[in-house]
């Protein structure tokens, strides 16, 4: 996989990530510079630097859609700065299924590959695109969307976030994963609850 154009898209999503920050911050303000982990009173460069995206430079794409994540829980530094990264990967044929990010919107960058993506309004309609590389696409904050890698071969996009910590609710996990009594389920989707439990059964855990 072309990974180098990572490399050289840098400053453009460093641009595109201090932009998100201005239109979609949704952390609360912070009076100081910034903030230390607690017992904390000395900090050097070192602090404010993340090495963990190092290992997405010339990887083997993977066998299932994977997401490395900077996040304030993977860097501490970004706590009151309403910011934070993902590198998206995706096999061919992958998807990464309908979720929300409730404390963010998301605006993703299409490094390598293609990519379809779409999101759902508060009035059900439905927003699709098909994207190729270096195109971007904004998911508004808390609304659901999905990407799919629709052609036959893998796709590499960055996502920014206006928030140190979006978090992710998956569709599917919340609600079939999440312990909603079965019969409740069945009613809500106006079927049986066998085939709630068939569903269920396919997102459970591989052992």
């Amino acid at each position: 996989m072309a990974l180098n154009a990572f490399s050289h898209v840098l400053f453009f999503l460093l641009l595109a990530f201090a932009m998100s920050h201005v239109a979609f911050a949704g952390d609360p303000d912070i009076t100081s510079d910034f903030v230390l982990p607690p017992n904390t009173t000395v900090v050097d460069g070192s602090f404010f630097t993340f090495t963990g995206m190092r290992r997405v430079i010339d990887i083997d794409p993977p066998k299932a859609f994977t997401v490395f994540k900077a996040t304030m829980a993977e860097f501490p530094a970004l706590n009151g700065q309403s910011v934070s990264y993902a590198v998206l990967m995706f096999p061919a044929g992958s998807v990464n299924p309908p979720h929300t990010h409730p404390r963010s919107a998301e605006l993703l960058f299409l490094v390598d590959g293609f990519l379809e993506v779409g999101f759902v309004d508060t009035t059900n309609k439905l927003y699709t695109r098909r994207l190729q590389p270096g195109d971007m696409f904004v998911f508004p904050k808390g609304l659901v969307h999905h990407q799919y890698c629709f052609e036959q071969s893998p796709a590499v996009a960055i996502s920014a976030f206006g928030s140190a910590s979006a978090g992710t609710v998956s569709v599917p996990g919340s609600v079939f994963t999440s312990g909603i009594d079965d019969g409740i389920l069945a009613k809500s989707f106006k079927t049986d609850v066998a085939t709630i439990q068939m569903i269920k059964s396919g997102l459970a855990p591989k052992a």
